[in-house]
């Protein structure tokens, strides 16, 4: 569909670095005059050029705000081009779009930002500017003042501001020229401003030195002294100026630069101002004696200029002077005395109240420019520099890079090898920890968060055998996942699984303390933990939170039930980008790092201000080092050639399923007595065949064509896989036996991920499959791609996705590696997830068991078809295969 200008449109950068105009029904409204949608229709270096060069001055939402700054860069990059030159944009270096990354706003996709991706859209922006300059006729000159006032080029008018130490009276000297012409070396060449006048006199140059003086007179509507010069002509001689005179012109830079005019500061104001005095604090120099979140630091200020303190007797004189230029040790200093004795102040109370340590949540805000005052964090930006001490820079620098930190090992204890990013993850895991702060391991699906998570709990196991466990609070469906991970990675952990599918209720309500000093990790679902309220009364090592996309809702019962678990350090595991939703951020880091953020009306607040000043560095840099995100597309997490990871996706039975689940096996029990033969073989294949149909829906059975999403623990799973590929923009293929089931499965696919996929089955007309495929090789907004196993099982290269579902399992292993190598082949750079879905306690977990623990015979005997094999077993064989666990089967 294509975008119009009443949409709410929303930036998203996507897997391959595209950046799109989305349409978000939750995105902020655009001002009704800004034609982003029409812009972005030609093209996304059109779209910028446009936001760049057209929307100065209008209130935009953050995330497009940060945008039109990136599209104006490159337009006051074409500010060097004279006129009549041909038109050349340097581009900025790495460093430049790292730094500018860095402050980027929350936004669909921050996560696949880098230096490459914006240099490619400079030269987008490029192509397009291009484009249009030779669509129009125009010159550059006239294409960018028709896009907006301040990119007048028309004549290069410069402001000159020097030191004049000779004449102490008129400390300063002013002149006005502008460029008349461009040397033979490329070189600039400046004339005083009043040689314009000799130089364009007469009726025919008139123009030329109208546009000349055009954004001087600009600039006058906003500045009353340049008004006060035009009038009295003072603009066209040399002028004498008092510090006064040069703070003025200091004052209003941004109203001169805007209106086209550049200004020259004195060559001694190496940052391009003043020095301004500061007040700096310094933190965490020495380590605390108590670590965790209630850890204390010293804290230090002074009031400094460029690093060297300034004694007492020169800050009162400060702070007595004038507001503007001061002269202080050899040099003029930009001084505001009310900011800066607001800020001294405050930092004095700080350091007063802060004797017996500063609160280390406190000293981190404080680090990252957060301020629970806007006025004060406006303040402190200019007039105040707070600096981590030696242990706080290095623990700091160890958390962001934690690829330099000692190694830790769990030894032989890991039955795996861990890769080098997962050791590094470890290493991060285990300081955090014994810092006793928490952390959010937000690594793509299919990372191994689990595996670095079992090697933490095996290395605090080696290092305090008498330790007290730790807490595992996942999805029931994830549960066997991690019972089954810690069993064949880390069988030394001694494994508690504190639910009903595994551990009988009248046990786990008799839970001892003696009981759990013989277990390493506890491990319950969300459900669990709300009918077992002793948990929280439990002091655990770690308290590990899986999927924690499922605490971001801080009303809910199961959050507050989380939040209230008491642990010396806590881990939130996700694989969803919660730097990109800020809500979603505080509410788990609410849980891991509580109070860091504030509360959620302080949070709301700060976001609030951070986007009003479309700066969300401070916030970046509060959080940064309590991330631990990779991705599977970075080439330093995965260097070699990408991996297929097969993970079982395990799924309950909803009532309705269970019920007739158990219903088909008690008919197939009567079923069975007395048949033989052929008519037994039939029997057996049909039931089977039920069995399988009522894992997955129960109107796949029933055939009343409801399709409910919440009738099927298939879907159910489907669900909390999908939320995840579609918020990092991934596309999936999904594999079923079942023609019916192809396109309520592609209904629901659509409804999750906000568009429409493809089917392929049997039915689809042979010539169709091809441009089936490379919609969904070729199209980034095709996001999924259902498949009946038969037609689609072999013969497609369909690269582009990332994951594979087997929604019903075929039984047989080499028809199922068959289809997933449609992803997993030649040509495949991205890391292959196969999701084999499973429903528990069911035919499909016993079948799997087989395939798990006896892969020889199973290739001996399924191969061909496992259902055939199947009717071979006795009756009471056959009926133990397909009995319902109702304890495993049901999620509680």
């Amino acid at each position: 569909m294509p975008l119009t200008d009443s949409d709410c449109l929303a930036p998203k950068i996507t897997p391959a670095g595209h950046l799109l105009a989305a349409p978000d029904v939750d995105a902020p409204p655009l001002p009704d005059d800004v034609a982003l949608g029409a812009s972005f229709r030609r093209g996304t270096g059109h779209g910028l050029l446009y936001l760049g060069s057209a929307t100065i001055g209008r209130a935009l939402p953050p995330a497009w705000a940060w945008w039109r700054d990136f599209g104006a860069r490159y337009v006051t990059s074409l500010c060097t081009t004279s006129e009549g030159e041909e038109v050349t944009v340097s581009q900025p270096d790495t460093g430049d779009f790292e730094r500018l990354i860095e402050d980027a706003p929350p936004m669909t996709g921050t996560e696949y930002l880098t230096s490459d991706v914006l240099a490619a859209l400079w030269g987008e922006i490029d192509i397009a500017l291009r484009d249009e300059l030779a669509s129009t006729g125009e010159s550059l000159q006239a294409f960018l003042k028709s896009r907006h006032p301040a990119w007048n080029l028309v004549g290069r008018v410069h402001f000159n501001l020097a030191e004049n130490r000779k004449d102490p009276e008129a400390p300063f000297a002013f002149l006005a020229t502008y460029a008349a012409r461009i040397s033979a070396h490329g070189k600039t060449q400046h004339q005083p401003l009043s040689r314009a006048l000799e130089e364009f006199s007469g009726a025919r140059n008139k123009a030329k030195l109208l546009s000349l003086l055009m954004p001087v007179q600009r600039a006058a509507e906003r500045c009353d002294w340049l008004r006060a010069m035009l009038d009295s002509r003072e603009i066209y001689h040399p002028l004498r100026w008092m510090p006064a005179d040069a703070y003025r012109l200091l004052c209003d830079l941004p109203a001169l630069e805007s209106a086209g005019i550049m200004v020259r500061l004195p060559a001694t104001w190496a940052t391009g101002r003043p020095a301004r005095p500061a007040v700096k604090a310094s933190v965490g120099a020495r380590p605390p004696s108590l670590l965790g979140k209630d850890a204390l630091l010293d804290f230090r200020m002074e009031v400094s200029l460029d690093g060297d303190a300034l004694s007492p007797s020169e800050i009162r004189r400060l702070l007595k002077g004038a507001d503007g230029l001061q002269w202080i040790r050899g040099r003029w200093i930009e001084v505001d005395t009310k900011k800066l004795g607001h800020v001294l102040q405050r930092f004095e109370s700080l350091e007063k109240a802060a004797q017996s340590g500063l609160p280390l949540n406190d000293a981190l805000r404080l680090l990252a420019g957060v301020s629970d005052d806007e006025a004060v964090g406006s303040d402190e930006r200019d007039w105040a520099q707070v600096v981590a001490g030696d242990w706080l820079a290095e623990t700091l620098g160890h958390l962001r890079q934690p690829e330099g930190l000692v190694q830790v090992d769990p030894g032989p204890d890991l039955r795996a090898q861990l890769r080098p990013y997962q050791q590094a993850g470890v290493r991060w895991l285990y300081l955090l920890c014994r810092l006793g702060l928490g952390a959010c391991l937000a690594d793509d699906m299919g990372l191994g968060k689990t595996m670095q998570v079992l090697s933490l709990l095996l290395i605090l196991k080696r290092e305090q055998a008498d330790s007290s466990p730790s807490l595992l609070v996942a999805p029931a469906s994830l549960l066997a996942n991690w019972a089954a991970e810690a069993e064949r990675f880390a069988p030394g952990l001694r494994v508690l699984v504190a639910h009903p599918s595994v551990t009988p209720a009248e046990e786990l309500r008799a839970l001892s303390d003696a009981q759990l000093t013989q277990t390493d990790l506890v491990i319950t679902s969300f459900g669990s933990l709300l009918r077992q309220p002793g948990l929280e009364t439990i002091q655990w090592r770690i308290a590990i939170v899986d999927e924690a996309q499922a605490i971001k809702n801080p009303g809910a019962r199961q959050t507050k039930q989380v939040k209230k678990l008491r642990a010396q350090s806590r881990i939130a595991l996700t694989g969803t980008p919660v730097e990109n939703r800020l809500s979603d951020l505080w509410s788990i880091f609410d849980f891991t790092h509580p109070g860091l953020l504030g509360s959620a009306k302080e949070f709301a607040e700060l976001s609030r201000r951070l986007a009003k000043s479309e700066h969300f560095g401070p916030l970046r840099t509060l959080v940064r080092p309590y991330i631990l995100r990779r991705l599977k597309t970075d080439r330093r997490v995965i260097a070699d050639l990408p991996e297929k990871t097969e993970l079982k996706a395990w799924c309950h039975l909803s009532p309705v399923q269970a019920a007739l689940y158990e219903r088909a096996v008690k008919d197939l029990a009567a079923a069975l007595e007395g048949a033989d033969g052929i008519e037994r073989k039939g029997i057996v294949l049909s039931y089977l065949m039920r069995f399988k149909q009522i894992c997955n829906h129960p109107s796949q059975w029933l055939g009343d064509a409801a399709w409910s999403p919440e009738a099927s623990g298939k879907f159910g799973r489907l669900r909390e896989l999908v939320d995840v590929m579609a918020a990092k923009q991934e596309k999936v293929l999904v594999f079923t036996q079942f023609r019916e089931t192809t396109e309520p499965l592609a209904a629901f696919l659509g409804s999750l991920f906000g568009r429409e996929g493809l089917i392929l089955h049997g039915g689809t007309a042979v010539g169709k499959r091809r441009e089936l495929v490379r919609q969904f090789q070729e199209d980034e907004s095709t996001p999924f791609f259902v498949l009946s196993l038969k037609a689609g099982g072999s013969g497609l290269n369909l690269t582009a996705a990332s994951h594979v579902i087997h929604f019903d399992r075929w039984w047989n292993p080499a028809v199922e590696n068959q289809a997933t190598d449609r992803a997993f082949r030649i040509g495949q750079r991205k890391n292959v997830l196969v999701h084999k879905f499973v429903c528990q306690g069911t035919v499909e977990d016993r079948i799997d068991q087989l395939i798990e623990s006896k892969q020889q015979l199973v290739n001996d005997m399924l191969e061909g078809g496992a259902e055939l094999q199947l009717t071979e077993m006795g009756d009471q064989e056959l009926l133990d295969l397909v009995r319902l666990n109702i304890h495993s089967a049901q999620e509680n």
